[in-house]
Parts: C-alpha cells; sequence; structure tokens
C-alpha cells in the first residue's frame, strides 16, 4: 500500500496574449485557490505569461529565474505549495517555451524547455535542451509541455519514465483548429482530446503513473494561430488510464480542478523496464 496520497490543483486560466501582470494575477489567485482546497501541488498552464507563440515575447520574455518566475515562487512561498507553470524564457539571444517546478519555499527544483515544439512555433522559440526528474516529498517528479506528449514525439514521456517519474506534469495550450469554412469548432460533434487522452492513457497503463496536462483558454491574438481559441480540457489520468479529471471546454471555461493522486512505485528499474514493458505489451524500443 502506497502511504503517498495527496490533492493537485488544476488552474485553467485565462491566458491573454502580452499581458504578464493581468496572466501572473490569475496564476496567483489559482495558486492560492487550491492551497485553500488543500492541494500540496497546482499545475497551470503553458507560456501562461505572454501567450503561446505571441509576439509579445520578442520583448517581454524574462529569464528564468527573473521576474515572472519570482511572481510565481513568492505565491508558492505564501501559501506552501508545490507550483509548476510554464512561461517564455529569454536566455541570452534564444527564447525558449519552458516549464518550472517550485516547491514550497519558492525554490526552482526543476526546468524544462519545450522539445516537440510545432513548426509554426520555431520561428518564436529555440527547441528544448534538457530532460529531468526530481526527487520530492511529493514523488518523483517530471515536466514535459504539451505536444512534448504527441502519440508521435512520446520517447519524451518514455525517458521521464525511466528516469523514475511518478507524475509527469504538463502545462499546454490546446487550441481549436477552425474548419475550412472558417467556422467554430462543434465539441458535440468532435469532442476535443482525443489525441491527449490516447497518450495519456499509453503512458499510464505502460508504466502505473499520472499524467496531468493543463491548459488555458481564451482567444489567441496574436502570432501564427491568431483569431483561434484556447478551449481548456484538462486532463488528467491515473495508472491504468483512469481519469481522474476533465477540464471543461471553451474559450471562457476558467475553472479549478482539485484531484487526488497516489503516486505509485515504477514498474522496473534500468534493463528491467524492457521485460516489464513487453508482458505490457509494448512492442518499441
Amino acid at each position: 500500500m502506497n502511504p503517498l496520497k495527496y490533492r493537485v490543483g488544476m488552474g485553467q486560466i485565462l491566458v491573454e496574449g502580452g499581458q504578464p501582470a493581468a496572466n501572473l494575477r490569475r496564476a496567483t489567485d489559482s495558486i492560492r485557490g487550491a492551497a485553500e482546497q488543500g492541494c500540496r501541488l497546482v499545475v497551470l498552464p503553458e507560456c501562461l505569461d505572454l501567450g503561446w507563440t505571441d509576439p509579445s515575447a520578442r520583448t517581454l520574455a524574462a529569464p528564468i529565474p527573473g521576474p515572472h518566475a519570482e511572481v510565481l515562487a513568492h505565491a508558492a512561498r505564501e501559501h506552501r505549495i508545490h507550483v509548476v507553470a510554464g512561461l517564455v524564457e529569454r536566455a541570452g539571444d534564444r527564447l525558449f517555451n519552458a516549464a518550472i517546478l517550485i516547491d514550497p519555499m519558492g525554490k526552482i527544483l526543476l526546468h524544462h524547455r519545450k522539445i516537440n515544439e510545432l513548426d509554426i512555433g520555431l520561428d518564436l522559440y529555440s527547441v528544448g535542451d534538457r530532460l529531468g526528474v526530481v526527487e520530492t516529498e511529493l514523488g518523483t517528479l517530471g515536466l514535459s509541455i504539451c505536444a512534448d506528449n504527441f502519440c508521435s514525439s512520446l520517447a519524451v514521456a518514455h525517458v521521464l519514465a525511466r528516469m523514475g517519474a511518478q507524475l509527469i506534469l504538463s502545462p499546454s495550450a490546446w487550441a481549436v483548429i477552425a474548419n475550412h469554412d472558417n467556422t467554430n469548432h462543434d465539441n458535440t460533434g468532435e469532442r476535443y482530446g482525443k489525441r491527449w487522452r490516447d497518450s495519456y492513457s499509453e503512458l499510464t497503463r505502460l508504466y502505473d503513473l499520472t499524467v496531468i496536462g493543463v491548459s488555458n483558454v481564451g482567444p489567441i491574438t496574436g502570432g501564427p494561430w491568431a483569431g483561434r481559441k484556447c478551449i481548456g480540457c484538462s486532463l488528467a489520468m491515473g495508472p491504468g488510464g483512469v481519469t481522474l479529471a476533465e477540464g471543461p471546454y471553451g474559450e471562457t471555461a476558467e475553472t479549478l480542478l482539485c484531484i487526488e493522486v497516489e503516486p505509485r512505485k515504477p514498474v522496473a528499474r534500468g534493463t528491467d523496464f524492457a521485460a516489464a514493458l513487453a508482458a505490457r505489451g509494448y512492442r518499441g524500443p
């Protein structure tokens, strides 16, 4: 029996392109709300300070550590909670789509840079250059970002799992693409999120881990996807592909979901993974 069980908040917040003060204020509100509901960890969206692929990043992006990260670190310290958040990072003359894990003392424990960035984002962001996990009082945690978890790029999550991750935490920005006639996506006829349900269920089935993806909501007002909408649908899956939570759909569907997680011991270590995964039907490398 695993004695470690705790609550996690999923902060599906509005993100406005190029509005860091307002976005960070909503992020800190979500951090406070999660702490008030007894959560020990809260996960927030991708590029929450400036918006995914928003051109304002060229002038407004900050380093990590830096002022945007410090706003979140201050909230983590004030409310004594772990925080995972996506930020746009300035590193010298390059920008990265980044995510950080902050502990309740405000220390950055883990810093990820998105690897599987969409081609339309590569004019703005450099490809990530790191992958890691960290052992914490909440178990061994790993970070990924949005498309890092595409079925076509699950190698990223496979490596995190083989490094011992019990939870993979994934800031995301899930947007609907307009139809060929520019009508809005019909969520009743084509339910959003199959891509994520397929990949998350594969990971949770093979490794007995938990995957939590949290998306923002709101219109995309700048960059290559201007005019499209981020629609939430944040998703958490536990061991065996059990759905723990699904966020509501819509550009105004802000919410704070709270779930209970129970990290499990990794199914294997080192070379023993090959046999353990084969026994579960995995035929990959």
